[in-house]
């Protein structure tokens, strides 16, 4: 009995490249006509969605562990402005919800 093979391409593997060659994507401009409170909350996001990844790298995998003072040493850390209040309950929540 003759079976059929699915044949892949070979892929080719991107060649490691060292932090001097490394270069951040470019950002895109955010689109006009927002209202303001619109970009402020998109900026939270984002900064909120950084600190947690930072936090994720360092070991900290519970909310109840990310304290204000710990979301701020790591956002000094990473070279973010210190976050408010809010954006660190923004924090733990991703932490929490990412789980």
């Amino acid at each position: 009995m003759a079976v059929a093979r699915l044949m892949r391409k070979p892929t080719t593997t991107p060649k490691p490249t060292s932090k001097a060659e490394y270069r951040p994507p470019q950002r895109k401009p955010l689109p006009a006509g927002q209202p303001r409170e619109w970009y402020v909350t998109h900026n939270r996001r984002l900064k909120a969605m950084r600190l947690a990844i930072a936090l994720l790298d360092s070991g900290i995998y519970h909310p109840a562990t990310a304290d204000n003072v710990r979301i701020r040493a790591t956002a000094d850390r990473i070279g973010v402005h210190p976050p408010s209040d809010t954006t660190c309950r923004m924090v733990r929540a991703l932490i929490r919800y990412g789980r």
